[in-house]
């Protein structure tokens, strides 16, 4: 078979196979258009989810008249002139496929016209790049593209279009993406001539809000934190949600690179390690981030729609985005509004609450919050904590508060119900705490940081614990016993179907040592070498905590409570446990308020 020049108009509608896939498509490379030409309005209605009509209207620098049959060629673009301009392409469209693309599987008329010309001019195109029949046209300055009868010469692909509401939806989502990208362009957006979306122009940082909430929702702002880092020339700013506002799906993360929304791998694993033990099972974090970087040290000619890129630096990326991450969401404290958190926050150094010793009783009501810190066996229980828990001594536990302004943000307990729920009451009203959640990841947070800084602090046993063991699981503690030893457990085999605990980690002193270490040696033989062990360290850290942890149904005393309120200030993430569920909740004045109908 003899090989032959393909014509442009087939070209052109292979091209169109890869980067218009329904009409959704057709509305993010004319969006991309009208943002090169500096638009700060776009208008766009749609008819029958885009398979009619699709017009797109921006305010732009306009196209000049002998240009216009140049923008429907392929490869002929104004954004780019030679390798090096690729190597940075600033720019969101720079291979001058689009609209040339478009034209092949629709009917496409372009209008167009620049501020310093006396008419507008207007061409139709079809794929086939000849013909073009330029003619003058009333237009403001600016462009319009009509783009009609989507895919009408190729059914084959029109088959495969949807109905008209899920072809819509589609579209309202890409353009709510795109608004995102660019606070400072306003967005109409009409279906079937019904306004559907309107969105105002916002250059200042302080409008943002009102477009984040519109297309978030508003509960986005309210339970999100706001960051900002920099750091190795890049620099990521944006909203990532608190991790109890997490979602079923991945409908809520929205990342940009140089304003162009992308999908990434590395970014994507980045953000899950970031939220790795914070988040609920399958959950999903919400995010709206933008990473700035210098267009050289990103590819972003790595996929035909532009939505997948490459960076020069991989590694370096990765960290910054884990490491900005990371620390916003350590370093939110209770009491904080979500919004403030935009700085590295350096790891808490507050002491460890291990367990109660004693049995108390089950309900303890103060009539105030200043009685609730002062009564309970105050001085007995405070010695208690001071062996047990390293507590400061009498000489500095603080005063009670005077206002209320000087209530902590957890406030101070009130009853300890049914063995659970610590209740407390702060400033905003009745807090509610899950005491094992909350005390477990603090257990958990401060066995990373020992681990960390080279050994967990381990505790003699006064009697060692003896534990029946099969063969494999004996032979598999001992080659493991130095990993062991760095979590702080001290296991000697005794014989060929038992070994002894001889020391736990100090933090978990007065925990089921037996069953601790069954689990332990579960981790090492899903995870095989202490490598992989390694890697899943937080894992095993947490299944620790969760063995040392106040357990539902111990009873604890006012200052006990209250010293476990004081840690959680003090600890990272102590909004969840370490399975991803909340720690407490608050129910402010105004809520109580409607559960009684007061005011009414």
């Amino acid at each position: 078979m003899r090989i032959r020049q393909l014509p442009p108009q087939l070209i052109n509608q292979i091209a169109a196979g890869e980067v218009i896939e329904r009409p959704a498509s057709v509305v993010k490379e004319l969006v991309e258009n009208a943002f090169d030409a500096g638009a700060r309005q776009i208008e766009l209605d749609v008819e029958q989810g885009g398979a009619r009509l699709i017009r797109i209207r921006d305010d732009g620098c306009g196209i000049e008249r002998d240009d216009l049959s140049l923008a429907l060629s392929r490869h002929a673009t104004s954004k780019i002139a030679s390798l090096e301009d690729l190597e940075r392409v600033a720019s969101m469209g720079f291979r001058g496929e689009a609209l040339p693309s478009i034209s092949s599987v629709a009917r496409l008329t372009l209008t167009s016209r620049t501020g310093d010309a006396q008419c507008g001019w207007r061409v139709a195109a079809d794929g086939s790049e000849t013909d073009f029949d330029i003619q003058p046209a009333q237009h403001a300055p600016g462009t319009t593209v009509e783009v009609q009868d989507l895919f009408y010469n190729t059914p084959a692909r029109r088959k495969f279009m949807r109905a008209e509401k899920t072809e819509f939806g589609h579209i309202q989502t890409v353009v709510q993406r795109m608004a995102l990208a660019r606070f400072d362009v306003g967005f109409t957006l009409r279906h079937n001539q019904r306004e559907i979306l309107r969105l105002r122009p916002g250059g200042e940082e302080a409008s943002w809000a009102e477009r984040i909430g519109a297309l978030c929702g508003p509960d986005f702002l309210e339970q999100s934190l706001r960051v900002d880092f920099e750091a190795c020339g890049l620099r990521l700013h944006g909203w990532v949600g608190l991790p109890t506002f997490s979602r079923s799906q991945a409908d809520l993360q929205f990342f940009y690179v140089n304003r162009r929304l992308i999908r990434d791998k590395l970014v994507g694993h980045a953000i899950r390690q970031a939220y790795q033990d914070v988040l609920y099972h399958e959950r999903q974090p919400v995010y709206v981030l933008y990473l700035e970087i210098d267009p050289a040290l990103v590819d972003v000619n790595a996929h035909p729609a532009k939505l997948e890129v490459r960076f020069r630096e991989g590694r370096t990326v990765h960290d910054f985005l884990f490491s900005a991450l990371h620390r916003s969401i350590a370093g939110h404290r209770p009491g904080q509004a979500a919004s403030v958190v935009e700085a590295p926050v350096a790891e808490s150094s507050a002491p460890s609450y291990p367990p109660p010793a004693r049995q108390q009783p089950l309900f303890r009501v103060a009539e105030t919050p200043r009685q609730a810190y002062q009564t309970g066996g105050v001085a007995d229980t405070l010695g208690d904590l001071r062996k047990l828990y390293s507590a400061p001594g009498p000489e500095s536990v603080p005063n009670p508060p005077e206002t209320e302004t000087e209530i902590p943000p957890l406030g101070y307990a009130l009853a300890h119900l049914k063995g659970v729920y610590i209740l407390a009451e702060n400033a905003q009203g009745l807090i509610l705490v899950d005491g094992h959640a909350a005390h477990e990841r603090i257990t958990y947070e401060r066995l990373k940081q020992q681990y960390q800084t080279g050994r967990i602090a381990s505790q003699p046993l006064l009697l060692p614990v003896r534990i029946k063991l099969s063969l494999a699981d004996g032979e598999l503690a001992e080659e493991h016993g130095e990993h062991l030893a760095r979590l702080g457990i001290e296991l000697r085999r005794s014989g060929e179907d038992s070994a002894l605990v001889r020391a736990v980690p100090a933090l978990l002193d007065g925990g089921d040592a037996e069953r601790m270490v069954r689990d332990l040696l579960a981790d090492l033989r899903e995870h095989g070498a202490s490598e992989r062990l390694q890697e899943t360290l937080n894992a095993t850290l947490a299944t620790m905590a969760c063995h040392g942890s106040v357990r539902a149904g111990r009873k604890l005393t006012v200052p006990e409570m209250n010293a476990l309120l004081r840690e959680m200030e003090a600890t990272e993430r102590a909004g969840q446990c370490n399975h991803g569920r909340p720690t407490w909740v608050q129910l402010d004045t105004q809520e109580l308020d409607r559960l009684f109908l007061r005011g009414r």
